[in-house]
């Protein structure tokens, strides 16, 4: 396996801008960032240095003005917008700050949602809930709504929907902001050891001291530069 392909994804001298009115924010002004197979990368930084832009460049969310994004190899760059949404869909998993599980939904059902949306047949998609509900410790839940949970065990349910598509990269963001310290903890060693298990990438934005000592590299980006 070559450097290269080990690559799940980079940044390529990327610069963003934004228009708010007259005025014209650069959110990032020329990033190169590769993060690798298996890797827990955590990106620090103020408010408005860049954290979120580049998560939404991984995430295939926004696209930049200039540089390139190479997602698995492959440049996204020529993609329309139906190629961005299967990619998206296909290779990518998300966890939120606010957990974004379907409330009518029994954690199996948030889980599976993903693989349904995929086409995956339900034979296989029993399977592999099942497994990802395993993984993370969660089997005896299944059956329950996430209101019924401790932020915890959502995150967890959150980490499982991300992870049941096989993703090759996983965007967290904020995602232990919730979360008193011991959960915290918890929900970190199970991202880094779901990451190194199933070779997913997480690009994890964050504020928490607690999560960054916990990763294998972190970033800090102020003013949409990389420091």
């Amino acid at each position: 396996m070559s450097h290269v392909h080990s690559a799940v994804v980079e940044l390529r001298g990327v610069h963003k801008t934004y228009r708010l009115g007259a005025h014209v924010v650069p959110a990032l002004q020329g990033v190169d960032l590769t993060v690798q197979r298996g890797e827990l990368l955590a990106l620090t930084g103020p408010s408005g240095s860049g954290k979120s832009t580049i998560l939404n460049l991984c995430g295939l969310i926004d696209t930049p003005d200039s540089g390139d994004i190479v997602l698995g190899g492959r440049s996204v760059a020529g993609l329309d917008e139906v190629q961005r949404t299967l990619l998206r869909r296909d290779a990518l998993g998300f966890v939120f700050q606010s957990f974004n599980l379907v409330p009518v939904m029994t954690v199996a059902e948030n889980v599976d949602y993903p693989l349904f949306i995929a086409g995956v047949p339900l034979a296989e998609r029993r399977e592999r809930v099942a497994a990802q509900l395993l993984a993370v410790g969660l089997q005896d839940h299944a059956h329950h709504r996430p209101d019924a949970l401790s932020g915890g065990q959502r995150q967890r349910v959150a980490i499982a929907r991300a992870l049941v598509k096989r993703p090759k990269l996983v965007i967290a963001d904020e995602p232990t902001a919730s979360l008193d310290s011991v959960t915290a903890d918890q929900v970190l060693d199970l991202m880094r050891e779901r990451g190194h298990a199933e070779g997913a990438a997480f690009v994890i934005a964050t504020h928490d001291s607690r999560l960054t000592r916990r990763c294998d590299r972190i970033v800090a980006l102020l003013d949409g530069r990389l420091q």
